[in-house]
């Protein structure tokens, strides 16, 4: 005899009206990156960098050019979600200052990510996100091909502005994850003479590694179209040319944020060229990449929301578990790995053949 089992969903007073609190952060959940996109194009945060007190609304007004209620209406947005901050410069009178938010934000910043911010607001990279439940559904096999009648590679090749914007985004996070990991562990470079990074966009990842390892000759590795302005620098040589075709050879590969991009079939025959590139018993494939986990830890929403938009713009991309990893790594010919975090949403992991 089967028994039916009923559940009752019993919500309080307070869970109710948590909840309905809480709904309008997904109604109008669009509103900060929009109120930071308008920060960034005003030039807000760098009138603050160059300012050496804190700046009076009629001061910034009359830097921007715009009418102060107008400018008051988005400072006082921008105060509430502490990417500024408000200063006493006298007893009746505040001004505008950086919080370690805004100074992300500056366009020059060494550690900006104000490009990154423009890419993922642009039109061509928010369109797609409205046929995400097609995508879901099996309706559309790449939502953002959909869109634009292209996948991103191919829309960017087409369209040279919206390519530098996708270079100028990525230099943001390549700026981020260097750092961290030649803070987080300077050993995977050791002992290395050559190092190709595959898919580089404009070289800032190689520029950043040989900086902090002169010993280390750097051959930037991407499309035509993208290495072909890509500024030149002292110990890197870029090179044009498709990793499915093959991958130049050096000591070591270094991968940061390319296979999330791919399935698990196209990961696989990536890996397999760059396992053909190096030498098979000193050879490594460095790949810095986000793993997600089921543990907290400070970056897991970002690899959560980067899932979310390898599905809105790739036709296959995901971030992968462990287990993911593992697989796509056993299948390409390896023998074995090794993972660390770092202070950034990836990790690096260290693939041998």
């Amino acid at each position: 005899m089967d028994t039916e089992i009923k559940v009752e969903n019993i919500i309080s007073k307070e869970e109710e009206a948590s909840a309905q609190q809480e709904i309008w952060k997904f109604v109008f959940g669009f509103t900060p990156m929009a109120v930071v996109k308008c920060a960034i194009e005003l030039g807000i945060p760098d009138i603050l960098e160059n300012h050496d007190t804190p700046i009076t609304l009629a001061e910034l007004a009359s830097k921007i050019g715009c009418p102060m209620p107008m400018l008051h209406r988005i400072m006082r947005f921008l105060v509430q979600y502490k990417i500024f901050q408000e200063v006493a410069v006298s007893e009746t009178c505040f001004g505008y200052a950086h919080t370690p938010l805004s100074q992300l934000l500056t366009t020059h910043g060494k550690l900006s990510m104000a490009d990154f911010v423009l890419l993922e607001s642009s039109p061509v990279m928010l369109a797609p996100w409205h046929k995400l439940s097609a995508r879901v559904l099996g309706k559309e096999g790449s939502a953002f091909g959909a869109t634009h009648g292209d996948d991103v590679w191919g829309f960017a090749a087409a369209n040279p502005g919206h390519s530098k914007l996708i270079d100028d985004a990525m230099a943001c996070d390549a700026r981020l994850a260097v750092g961290a990991v030649i803070e987080g562990c300077p050993e995977v470079f050791r002992q290395l003479r050559t190092v190709v990074d595959v898919g580089g966009g404009d070289g800032t990842a190689l520029r950043l590694i040989v900086a902090a390892c002169p010993w280390i000759n750097g051959i930037n590795f991407d499309l035509p179209h993208v290495v072909s302005v890509a500024p030149a620098c002292m110990g890197v040589e870029h090179v044009g040319g498709d990793m499915f075709d093959h991958v130049p050879k050096a000591d070591a590969v270094y991968l940061m944020k390319v296979l999330h991009d791919w399935g698990d079939e196209e990961c696989i025959h990536i890996l397999r060229k760059c396992r053909e590139a190096i030498p098979h018993d000193t050879g490594k494939v460095i790949i810095v990449e986000a793993v997600v986990v089921q543990e907290d830890h400070q970056f897991k929403d970002v690899a959560l929301m980067m899932d979310m938009v390898m599905m809105a713009h790739t036709p296959k991309g995901k971030e992968r578990t462990l287990k993911e990893w593992s697989y796509v790594f056993h299948e390409a010919g390896f023998s074995r790995y090794t993972t660390k975090r770092i202070r950034a949403y990836q990790s690096v992991i260290e693939v041998y053949p």
